[in-house]
């Protein structure tokens, strides 16, 4: 099996992997448009509870114990069909199930990718669109799928074991027996619409990455590691030009040879009933024997029984070109056949290799390359499991007159490397951290047991041998004991020695230019092909397929589903307890509080700690903000990326930051500094640590230390700016982040941090701190010194301890606590109060409407994204939350209402609330549209039908919504770290008595028809009303004026505004006779540089 994957690295390096390389496509809760209407319906399963009986043909092939977590692992197989059933047992509220085929194909048609949407279409029971979502919605779960170059994946999460069960067995009908009718592959696939475009879900979704760099530089890699008999050379995705021209009957073929039982495993994590699962499986395999070919049919097991790849013969480097404006950054991939991904022992080893070199500041290539040379901004790294793995590296930010160059020098930085000896005191150092990190892992993530069952599945032994791997660390002991010598061979046999690919990116403003003409030149030519009526006949065709797709589901037929009881979720239990100033919210009479009244002395600083069963003790600082003056906010993001990256003082001598971050790396799990916002405050950060309970003291000290040892070293100060000024470019060309960054500057005043970290702020101020630094760096080391005396004094410390309490598993609690608390003034009787985000919002954002609709043309995008901003509720405990919660829910639900409208006609590819219910203001959000201002009215229409009585509210969807709510609430409380921090949010943050989230779901249940409408009506209609809203678009340059014309054709007061319009320096000056040198300001007007991510500062906000 996979060697196991550690939080930092492997697990980075399997979602890259999957996300990068292989090709992704999510369904994102995103089905295809349609289904083939029927005639004969059946009734849904109905399976009764019990033992699995003499009837059952499932075998159980092993069963085994973690020794690293609580965890059991049982394989089962059918002796009828072949498949496989693969249980991971845990406790938590969630049950989540992967149902992954092998799916191997040498084309590029992208059939794979075709079935991950034509399944949802309907099945042979069942033979609508839709249903099978909104089932899922109905028993407290979703569904989701995902194409990979290997195989297809999809899943089903749902709240408690109840909901999983009902579910089960109509989602693998649809996998086994789905209809994939000729309307569905059209509307799905690929087809010409009236106007003569290409259009359809799957092939949308390849125009949108089959040109990105990464796209074309990763198939280019594929053509040049793998031959045409290997699979893995092609594009499961579908490229377009095969796209246009495949057929319905091929992908029935694919999905004939591919989607057999004896090709897939039930992959299925969390608590579950195995006599009621077995029970479900065999019955179902009993409704559809009919359909299954017999198990003694010939078939080939993919990726195993095929071809596999020769040796590299030599070493490759190429230059690949991708469409780019901004010619000034390339990028590069290296990539090296790898040992086989069923070696436990090798691929561990080389996850602890790449650690070594690439892991952090002070790993060799990162240290080198990046710290020293400053020839990349980052050295990405991650593996693909296959039977010849393929490591990868990529460093990022590279000035595109230096591709050559870069390339090399990581070349020769790995011979040099595997040249002289390795420093063994932190290999070794490594090799416990990804225990460590694999042990975490393993407890807090049910993707752990499903990455490595999935790709056990596809290349390991079916007997279970290879997956009975998982039952130990063993792994760990044996490569503790590697010498410099074998460490040093493995290096040089997979990397220094071996041969590789390079592949060189180069951005092209010539190459962008040619395909947009020939893509024009293209379309106008079929147009002048088909004539008027060929279009004509074109629109014709889609409208009926879409009228066989698009058939109501009977609602009778979604109510012999009952809505499983809520009993049936088992919630993890947290119990608080309190120390110091937290004693004053109030105590518990729980075992935990007892462990803590008994320790002394009683430390004054304020400290919860929540009792829950972990191997690990989990430590968070919520530093709040609020005093530090407005002038200095900008300040954070540096100050966050500088935190543990930066020497200290310790007795008396500097310590350099490399050494301090190996120190850190030897003492911890994970550490981190993260936005307040995870835990539900985004006017403050977290300072994070996870230990095992033995360093728990440890882990304190360094607190400590970093909080008041750490030295503000210019050299250090000057990298994290270069660094982060280098990102804002990238960032600017990302449409969401600025259509956010945009929403924020007008509805908040400046003195908010979610104003002063956006990247805006950034491209001003940090260019002219780069500035004051040279010239006066005191003044510059002056403001970082009353910054952090501004954040580190008893008042503004709050700290959550989530360990196992009770069981006198960590030791001395509160005493430990006393290495931080002697370093801060404890005589104040106060803490300072957790600000309310409604307290900051501008006059503007208490009451929007006088803006209008605010419109940003990129020149890097080709889509529009749309904030709709308007009042909202300032507290959780408005009698208005539950209603509102049930109406914006009801809205969002799967094949509901938005989906229809917007989704469903192509007007967007997402459109949701933000469902903020203490900001005092709500949020509609348009993601990825052709025409954000048409998704917007669209919406708006489909509200108001609802409100009006134009449109019937449907019960089965007020039912799925509220069950939706319930998975939130499971969402919330998945493992024992998110329980616990729950618990915090609740009772610190928002100061809501423990059981909050019962009570208000059973007010949920208690919402009207009548109650929907109203809070519709109140709080969700003024969002698209002129005067009560104000809108924010980002979009490209061409669709500007339509959208202006739009907003005004709606009753809105428009402005076009270019990103410049939103900077702000904090009243930090350009030093005298510098401001606006080299273009400060113009090189940023319009954000024409191309198109990117998000900001790199670690307290960074998420997106709602």
């Amino acid at each position: 099996m996979i060697g196991r994957l550690s939080a930092r690295a492997s697990l980075l390096a399997t979602l890259v992997a999957i996300v990068a390389v292989c090709f992704v496509s999510n369904r994102d809760k995103v089905n295809a448009v349609g289904s083939y209407i029927q005639a004969a319906l059946r009734e849904p399963f109905q399976v009764k509870m019990g033992s699995k009986g003499p009837g059952v043909r499932f075998r159980k092939i092993q069963s085994f114990r973690t020794d690293y977590a609580h965890t059991t692992i049982t394989q089962y197989e059918s002796e009828r069909s072949g498949m496989q059933v693969i249980v991971t047992d845990r406790k938590g509220p969630k049950v989540n199930g992967y149902f992954t085929l092998a799916t191997e194909i040498f084309d590029d048609s992208g059939a794979p990718h075709t079935l991950e949407h034509l399944v949802f279409m309907g099945s042979k029971s069942y033979h609508y669109k839709g249903l099978l979502d909104k089932l899922a919605s109905r028993a407290y779960g979703n569904t989701n799928a995902w194409t990979a170059t290997d195989h297809t994946a999809y899943t089903l999460e749902t709240a408690g074991w109840a909901g999983f069960a009902q579910t089960l067995p109509v989602y693998l009908e649809h996998l086994v027996v789905p209809t994939i009718t000729d309307a569905a592959c059209l509307t799905e696939v690929h087809h010409v619409n009236g106007e003569g475009n290409d259009a359809g879900v799957v092939y949308s979704e390849m125009q949108g990455v089959q040109y990105t760099s990464t796209e074309l530089m990763d198939i280019r890699a594929r053509r040049l590691l793998y031959p045409e008999n290997v699979g893995f050379r092609y594009e499961t995705g579908g490229m377009m030009e095969a796209l246009r021209i495949l057929t319905p009957e091929k992908i029935r073929s694919f999905h004939r040879a591919m989607y057999q039982p004896r090709n897939m495993c039930v992959i299925i994590t969390g608590e579950v009933d195995h006599d009621h699962l077995l029970t479900i499986m065999d019955q179902f395999e009993e409704s559809v024997k009919d359909d299954l070919p017999p198990l003694d049919a010939p078939f080939k097991r993919p990726w195993i029984e095929s071809p596999q790849p020769p040796p590299l013969n030599g070493t490759t480097v190429e230059t690949v070109e991708f469409p780019e404006e901004d010619e000034s950054t390339g990028e590069i991939v290296v990539g090296f056949f790898g040992p086989d991904c069923t070696s436990v022992i090798e691929t561990t080893a080389l996850t602890i290799l790449l650690t070594y070199l690439c892991g952090s500041s002070v790993a060799v290539l990162e240290n080198v390359m990046v710290e020293k040379e400053e020839l990349a901004s980052s050295i990405c790294y991650w593996w693909d499991a296959r039977p010849n793995s393929v490591i990868w590296f990529q460093p990022t930010g590279v000035a595109t007159e230096k591709l050559v160059d870069v390339e090399q020098r990581l070349i020769s930085l790995l011979k040099e490397v595997a040249s002289k000896p390795l420093d063994m005191t932190y290999m070794n150092e490594c090799v416990q951290r990804e225990r460590r990190q694999v042990k975490a892992h393993a407890e807090e993530s049910e993707s752990f047991y499903s990455t490595n069952i999935i790709t056990d599945y596809l290349f390991g032994s079916r007997d279970g041998s290879t997956l009975k791997d998982l039952a130990s660390l063993g792994e760990f002991d044996k490569l503790g004991k590697w010498t410099d010598e074998q460490w040093r061979a493995f290096l040089k046999r997979w990397l220094a020695d071996a041969h590789h690919i390079s592949i060189l990116g180069k951005p092209s403003l010539q190459l962008a230019t040619k395909l947009k003409e020939d893509e024009v030149a293209r379309i106008e030519k079929r147009k002048q092909e088909l004539g008027a009526k060929g279009l004509e006949d074109l629109a014709q065709r889609l409208e009926d397929a879409k009228k066989q797709n698009e058939v109501e589901i009977p609602a009778s037929l979604l109510e012999k589903w009952e809505v499983p009881p809520v009993d049936s979720i088992h919630f993890i239990k947290s119990q608080t307890a309190r120390s110091g100033m937290a004693r004053k919210l109030g105590l518990h009479d729980n075992s935990a509080q007892e462990v803590i009244n008994k320790a002394s002395p009683d430390s004054p600083l304020f400290v919860q700690f929540e009792d829950v069963k972990t191997n690990f003790v989990h430590i968070a600082v919520h530093v709040g903000t609020s005093k530090v003056p407005v002038a200095l906010k900008p300040l954070l993001s540096i100050f966050s990326d500088n935190f543990f990256n930066t020497p200290i003082q310790r007795n008396g001598e500097r310590i350099p930051f490399e050494q301090v971050v190996m120190e850190l790396e030897r003492d911890t799990v994970r550490y981190t500094l993260d936005a307040g916002s995870r835990f539900g405050d985004s006017e403050s950060f977290l300072i994070r640590f996870q230990v095992e309970p033995e360093k728990y003291a440890t882990a304190v000290q360094w607190i400590r230390t970093m909080m008041f040892d750490s030295v503000f070293d210019i050299n250090r100060l000057k990298a994290g700016i270069a660094k982060q000024l280098a990102d804002v470019p990238e960032s600017k060309r990302d449409g969401r982040v600025m259509t956010s960054e945009v929403e924020i500057a007008i509805h908040n005043e400046a003195s908010s941090l979610l104003v002063a970290r956006r990247t805006l702020v950034k491209a001003v101020y940090l260019r002219r701190l780069k500035k004051l630094i040279e010239k006066d760096p005191d003044a510059v080391l002056s403001r970082f010194e009353e910054l952090r005396k501004c954040l580190f004094t008893f008042d503004n410390l709050r700290i959550l301890v989530t360990a196992d309490v009770s069981n006198s598993k960590l030791p001395d609690p509160v005493k430990t606590w006393d290495i931080l608390s002697k370093s801060l003034n404890t005589s104040v009787d106060t803490i300072n109060p957790i600000i309310r985000p409604y307290t900051l919002l501008s006059d503007e954002g208490k009451t929007p409407g006088s803006v209008g609709a605010t419109i940003v043309p990129i020149r890097a995008i080709d889509s529009s994204y749309s904030i709709s901003s308007g009042k909202g509720l300032a507290s959780f405990s408005d009698p208005a939350v539950p209603s509102l919660l049930v109406a914006m829910q009801y809205l969002e639900t799967v094949e509901g209402t938005l989906w229809n409208a917007v989704r469903g006609n192509g007007l967007a590819y997402g459109a949701y609330f933000a469902k903020e219910l203490d900001g005092g203001y709500l949020h509609f959000k348009v993601y990825r549209s052709p025409l954000a201002s048409k998704a917007i009215a669209a919406a708006r229409d489909a509200i108001t039908a609802l409100v009006d009585g134009t449109v019937e509210f449907e019960k089965p969807m007020i039912e799925g919504a509220i069950s939706q709510l319930v998975m939130t609430m499971a969402d919330e409380q998945a493992t024992m770290a998110t329980a616990a921090v729950q618990n915090y949010i609740v009772g610190v943050v928002r100061g809501l008595e423990p059981d909050y989230s019962i009570k208000v779901l059973e007010k949920v249940r208690a919402v009207t028809v009548e109650d929907i409408k109203q809070a519709m009506k109140t709080w969700l209609l003024p969002l698209f009303e002129p005067g009560k809203s104000n809108v924010v678009v980002c979009c490209a340059h061409a669709m500007a004026e339509k959208i202006e014309a739009e907003f005004q054709a709606m009753g809105y007061k428009t402005r076009v505004k270019q990103l410049s319009d939103f900077h702000d320096d904090y009243g930090l000056a350009a030093p005298e006779g510098e401001d606006g040198e080299n273009g400060e300001e113009e090189e940023e007007e319009d954000g024409s540089e191309g198109s990117g991510g998000e900001e790199s500062s670690e307290i960074s906000e998420e997106d709602d």
